[in-house]
């Protein structure tokens, strides 16, 4: 088990990085707005292998499996999936599709807000648990230091017209909004409100198969997740037991 970490000085979040899938990823991670950014010493994660993130008390952003990559003789680095504009330290989001696990930790009530969203589409399964079963736990709350996340393999159920082929197999699926660029499928327009932008036959698929991840803008209280102490688990290509 190889093991590669980023320390900062003021460091309160722990994420634990596991790679459970037949191929090599590059993890990709960015801070939100506003938020100090993240270098990591390494970003490869062999089948098996583990690393571990750590963050500042209050670090929000995001993080992503990228997959087929490699440096050019020019130096730049470049995904088939997730690619972050041909670096390897991520300073912009992934190109879609991607499947993220986003956070906020230390936030109202200093509470840690997670999810794991295909709201920019699906690439790879992802799962994330608080470790230890995290603090501050309701126990009538079943969003509360809960699970989240997609053991499905989307790809195979991908509707057709969303999906991202790569040597005769589907790599990678679309949501309906990168692929259609509509305001019912974007929540954007007269649908940019939670009361006007409904589910769609397209992120009703993805609900299917990922019930307990984002499957479009709005999917706010199937969803999110809270919890506490700032460490946590995220599992590329997770078993049932993950969740």
């Amino acid at each position: 088990m190889a093991t590669g970490a980023v320390r900062l000085a003021v460091s309160d979040g722990t994420f634990t990085i596991q790679n459970n899938c037949a191929v090599t990823i590059w993890l990709g991670v960015v801070s939100n707005a506003g938020i100090q950014p993240l270098t990591l010493d390494n970003t490869m994660l062999s089948t098996g292998q583990t690393m571990t993130v750590t963050t500042p008390s209050n670090w929000g952003g995001r993080f992503w499996g990228r997959t087929g990559c490699s440096r050019g003789t020019d130096g730049t680095f470049t995904c088939a999936m997730g690619d972050c504009d041909g670096r390897e330290q991520c300073t912009v989001g992934g190109k879609p599709p991607a499947t993220l696990v986003e956070f906020t930790l230390s936030g109202y009530a200093n509470k840690d807000f997670y999810d794991v969203s295909l709201v920019d589409g699906y690439n790879l399964p992802m799962a994330v648990s608080p470790d230890g079963g995290g603090q501050g736990r309701n126990a009538t709350d079943t969003k509360s230091c809960g699970a989240a996340g997609c053991t499905g393999d989307l790809n195979r159920n991908c509707p057709a017209a969303l999906q991202v082929t790569g040597t005769g197999n589907v790599v990678g699926c679309r949501s309906a909004c990168d692929a259609f660029k509509e305001p019912q499928y974007c929540c954007t327009g007269e649908n940019a409100l939670p009361t006007t932008c409904k589910p769609t036959d397209y992120s009703k698929a993805f609900k299917q198969s990922c019930p307990n991840a984002y499957s479009y803008a709005y999917d706010d209280l199937s969803s999110t997740f809270t919890c506490m102490g700032g460490r946590y688990t995220i599992v590329f290509c997770p078993t049932a037991t993950d969740l």
